[in-house]
C-alpha cells in the first residue's frame, strides 16, 4: 500500500509542476483534465502527508525518550507519542478508504425517476413528497433540478415524475436512494383513521454522455403532439411534446416540459441514453451478482430499502439498520445523515472484500 502511495505522491508533484507550466494553460482541454486529476488526488495526497508527519512525530518522540532524563520532558514526549500513534491508526483507515477504486459514474449528473407503487392516491401523494424531499436536498447542494416528464394524480400526487439533477457529485450521493420506499401513516383519503402502508419506487441513473452510448437513429421513432396537463403559455397550444420510442428495447420516453419541440427532443434523447447506459450497467452488475449484492446502494430496485413511519416520526433504512427519529427534517430534505451512513457501510464492505483478497 505504501509503495503505491509513494508513487501517487511523486505523480502528484509532477502534476503540480505541469499545472504551473504557462504553456499548459493554453490547451484548455488538457488544463481541465489535469485540474480534475489534481482535485481527485488531493484528499489522498494530503492525508498521506499527514500520515508521514505522524510517523516522523513518533520517531522524534521515541528519540526524545531515549535521550531525555528530565521527567517532565519525558511525560510530554510520552503524550506526544501516544497522540501520534492514535493519529497514525486513524489516518491508515482513511488512506485505505481513499485508495478504494472509485465508481467512474460518481461525478455524473443523474436521472431521477419516482413512481407511485401500491396504495393508490396515497402512494401518489407520497411519491410527490419524496420528489420534494430530493429537490430540497439538491437545493442545499446548489444542484439544478429539471422535470422531464410528470404524470399527476387528481389530488396533487405524482403517479410518475422523471427529473434531471445536474451538479457535481450528484450520483455519488443519490445512488444509494434506488429502491422501494415505504410509508406508514393515516392517509388524507382515509376517514376511519387507520394506518395504511403505501410504497413508491425510486430509480437513480447516471446521466450518460454521447461518448458513453451511441444511438442509431434507425432504431428510434419520434412522434410529436400537443402537451397535456398543467402548463404555462404555449405549452398546450403547440405540438411541442415529444414521444421517443426506442424500438429494440421498447423504451418509451415522453417529454413535454419545454415550450420548444427541439428542447423536448433533446431532453428525451438525454434520458434515453441514460436508460440504455443504466441497462448496460445492470448487465455488468448481474455478472458480478455476489459482489454487488453485498454492497449498499447497488442492489435490486425491487428491494424495500426504507420505511417512513409518520405516527412514530421514525425513518428506518433497512439495509444498514439505521433508525432516526427526525422524520419532519428528513422529509424536508435533511437526508445527509442517511447518505453518509450508507457510504460508510458500503466502504466497510469493500474494505472487507479487499482484505479477503489481499
Amino acid at each position: 500500500m505504501f509503495d503505491r502511495l509513494e508513487d501517487i505522491l511523486i505523480h502528484y508533484e509532477e502534476l503540480m509542476l505541469e499545472l504551473n507550466n504557462p504553456s499548459v494553460a493554453e490547451d484548455q482541454n488538457r488544463f481541465r483534465k489535469l485540474m480534475k486529476e489534481q482535485a481527485d488526488l488531493s484528499p489522498l495526497v494530503e492525508t498521506y502527508k499527514e500520515y508521514k508527519q505522524a510517523k516522523r512525530d513518533v520517531e522524534e518522540s521515541l528519540a526524545l525518550l531515549e535521550e531525555e532524563s528530565d521527567e517532565e520532558m519525558r511525560e510530554l514526549a510520552k503524550e506526544e507519542l501516544s497522540d501520534a500513534k492514535e493519529r497514525i491508526e486513524v489516518l491508515e483507515g482513511q488512506l485505505k478508504i481513499l485508495l478504494l477504486p472509485k465508481d467512474p459514474n460518481d461525478d455524473k449528473n443523474i436521472i431521477l425517476e419516482i413512481r407511485a407503487g401500491a396504495g393508490g392516491e396515497e402512494a401518489a401523494l407520497f411519491a410527490a413528497e419524496l420528489y420534494r424531499m430530493y429537490v430540497s436536498y439538491a437545493e442545499s447542494h446548489r444542484w439544478k433540478v429539471e422535470i422531464v416528464s410528470l404524470n399527476e394524480s387528481g389530488i396533487g400526487g405524482f403517479k410518475e415524475v422523471v427529473a434531471m439533477v445536474t451538479g457535481n457529485g450528484a450520483y455519488s450521493k443519490l445512488k444509494y436512494e434506488s429502491g422501494v420506499h415505504r410509508v406508514q401513516r393515516v392517509p388524507e383519503t382515509e376517514s376511519g383513521g387507520r394506518i395504511h402502508t403505501s410504497t413508491a419506487t425510486v430509480a437513480v441513473m447516471p446521466e450518460a454522455e454521447e461518448v458513453d452510448v451511441q444511438i442509431d437513429m434507425k432504431d428510434c421513432r419520434i412522434d410529436v403532439m400537443r402537451a397535456s396537463g398543467n402548463g404555462g403559455q404555449c405549452v398546450n397550444t403547440t405540438d411541442s411534446a415529444v414521444r421517443l420510442t426506442h424500438i429494440p428495447t421498447g423504451i418509451v420516453i415522453y417529454s413535454q416540459t419545454e415550450k420548444s419541440q427541439l428542447q423536448n427532443k433533446e431532453k428525451a434523447f438525454r434520458l434515453l441514453r441514460s436508460k440504455l447506459y443504466d441497462m448496460e450497467l445492470e448487465k455488468q452488475q448481474n455478472s458480478e451478482a455476489e459482489a454487488r449484492r453485498s454492497q449498499i446502494g447497488t442492489g435490486d430496485r425491487s428491494e424495500k430499502i426504507r420505511t417512513y413511519n409518520f405516527p412514530q416520526g421514525r425513518v428506518t433504512d433497512h439495509r444498514i439498520g439505521l433508525t432516526l427519529y427526525k422524520l419532519d427534517k428528513i422529509m424536508n430534505g435533511d437526508i445527509q445523515e442517511i447518505i453518509d451512513a450508507c457510504i460508510a457501510a458500503d466502504q466497510a464492505v469493500k474494505l472487507s472484500q479487499l482484505n479477503e483478497t489481499a
